[in-house]
């Protein structure tokens, strides 16, 4: 997966003059705060240099993963769609180049991100190229969203992991509150990520909402620990990528897991591919999550006709109707 062309054209222009050691630094410290998860009241991107090195290294991945959910989300709900989007720490406004070339009827968005760096390199990027009515303001994810105005979609990517684990609930209670009729919130695919999307579930699951994805049901989560949710998508590296993060290979693979609820149920739910497929010769075996509330193996052989043929084209994260 890539970037759209003229997101891709933007960053390339913002890059061009940086200089190369100053951005692999750059690129270096950006790296170990996401790995380690501070929260040491210091923004991640909080400069210039940070957020460019962030489009250098992590926007095509960030983009990737967000796209792969809203992708599952409009698969749940094929009629879904939204004229306003309200994205929380919408950073370089990932989400916003997302959702518009998925929706092009989307009339307004608005962005929130605390970081002025960020904002101020969104709204270059977005300016004449997105033609959505797009209000970016500033603001803590934890704190200022009182004024906020309800969406039709509301997003959350990659934020949790920024914010103190005791203010959590009363966050995602007001993103619920501000939510028309869909809320999609991305983390990274890591263990921790997992539980934070768990305990988002259950809280929204309380609160009456639906799930339409990835989980086909609102039981408790069939698996455990060691064993985690999370999904994967391929990532084009770019040169300028590739030299800022010293790698030798031209992609990455991104982890995230997400969770996507509505107002309004799913019309169907199918199971979900939540591994890798095993393939061999006439067979495939897949683990499935599936609609009864359980998760386990399946294995489809050439005996099983359309069924196998479908099973045998299922990547991880698919959906699969059995």
């Amino acid at each position: 997966m890539e970037l759209p062309a003229p997101l891709r054209q933007g960053v390339d222009n913002l890059l061009e003059k940086v200089p190369l050691p100053a951005l692999k630094q750059a690129a270096r410290t950006l790296s170990d705060r996401y790995r380690a998860e501070l929260r040491d009241g210091r923004l991640h991107m909080g400069d210039d240099m940070a957020v460019k090195a962030y489009l250098a290294t992590r926007l095509p991945a960030t983009y990737a993963a967000v796209s792969a959910s809203l992708d599952a989300l409009t698969e749940a709900r094929p009629d879904f769609q939204p004229k306003s989007l309200l994205d929380i720490g919408a950073g370089p406004g990932t989400m916003l180049w997302a959702t518009t070339d998925l929706w092009s009827g989307l009339e307004a968005a608005v962005m929130l991100e605390a970081s002025a760096a960020v904002r101020k390199i969104g709204q270059s990027l977005a300016t004449d190229a997105i033609a959505a009515r797009t209000e970016w303001l500033a603001g803590d994810a934890t704190i200022d969203l009182a004024d906020l105005q309800p969406a039709d979609l509301v997003t959350a990517a990659y934020v949790l992991d920024e914010i103190v684990p005791a203010s959590l609930p009363k966050l995602v209670g007001r993103l619920w509150q501000l939510t028309a009729d869909t809320l999609l919130i991305v983390e990274p695919g890591t263990p921790a990520g997992w539980q934070r999307i768990l305990a988002v579930r259950r809280q929204l699951v309380e609160a009456g909402a639906h799930v339409l994805a990835p989980c086909p049901h609102e039981a408790p989560c069939p698996l455990a620990q060691p064993d985690w949710c999370h999904f994967s998508r391929r990532v084009a590296r770019s040169r300028l990528h590739r030299l800022a993060k010293d790698a030798d290979v031209p992609w990455e693979d991104e982890k995230f897991i997400y969770i996507a609820a509505s107002r309004r149920p799913a019309p169907v739910r199918p199971a979900r591919v939540i591994a890798p497929p095993k393939a061999g010769s006439g067979k495939v075996l897949l683990k499935l999550c599936r609609s009864d509330g359980n998760a386990g193996e399946t294995l489809f052989s050439k005996r099983d006709g359309e069924m196998f043929k479908a099973a045998r084209r299922a990547d991880w994260g698919d959906s699969l109707d059995i």
